[in-house]
């Protein structure tokens, strides 16, 4: 009977998505207990609960994913409203045009650039490098840039998620110890570690955030250029 009841609620796409909200939720309820530290990332937490109940049910990425879609077409509407804090503050943006500029060509060539680099040196094959070239952009864009280029999707969006949370981590404490500005910390955020950059910048101040959105729609466009020309090296 037990075994029966599984089986059905395990195929129920509403499974998955609510262990996916309970996860978060419990995670960031630790997350703030925490003081928001950055090892205590909403998404490290959450991922951690959810990776063990796949594996010991032995549930697929698959499976998983058609129940927990829906969160995952809610990033497109988060995207748009990122327009919101622009708008807001569109003066200070307006002002700082010449370095978001500069910022955003170094900083794409570098995020790009070295992860392929290292991979090369270490021997990585030529899909794995055009998996990597990606990494600092959202999964939808680096998805379609390795799969023009002969990458592996399904790898490049494992990167993205990684470096994503590694950012998260790293990025604001780093940036607090250098004694940066809000604008620089959110457009090093966003640029670095895409959606989930942004997501931290924006619990430092709106500022912040409106710089991260900022940097991670322009380092999209910037990337899907840049990887097609630098890829060539290596092919």
């Amino acid at each position: 009977m037990t075994e029966s009841l599984w089986v059905y609620l395990a195929a129920s796409p509403l499974l998955w998505l609510t262990a996916t909200m309970v996860a978060f939720v419990i995670a960031d309820t630790i997350s703030k207990r925490c003081h928001r530290h950055p090892l205590a990332h909403p998404v490290v937490l959450a991922t951690a609960l959810l990776v063990p109940i796949l594996l010991v049910t032995g549930t697929s990425y698959e499976t998983y994913f058609n129940g927990a879609q829906f969160v995952h077409f809610l990033l497109g509407p988060a995207i748009v409203a990122l327009a919101i804090p622009l708008y807001e503050n569109r003066l200070v943006v307006g002002k700082a045009l010449l370095p978001i500029g500069a910022a955003l060509l170094v900083g794409s060539v570098v995020a790009s650039s070295s992860a392929v680099v290292l991979g090369w040196m270490m021997g990585a094959p030529f899909k794995i490098l055009v998996a990597l070239a990606p990494k600092s952009v959202t999964a939808g864009i680096a998805m379609g840039i390795a799969r023009e280029l002969g990458g592996e999707p399904s790898l490049a969006a494992t990167f993205v998620l990684a470096t994503g949370i590694f950012g998260g981590m790293i990025l604001l404490p780093l940036m607090k110890a250098l004694n940066m500005d809000d604008r620089a910390t959110g457009f090093a955020a966003g640029l670095a570690s895409h959606g989930l950059g942004t997501a931290v910048a924006f619990q430092l101040t709106p500022l912040a955030g409106t710089f991260a959105g900022i940097a991670m729609g322009l380092n999209g466009l910037m990337t899907a250029l840049i990887v097609p020309v630098l890829i060539r090296f290596f092919s």
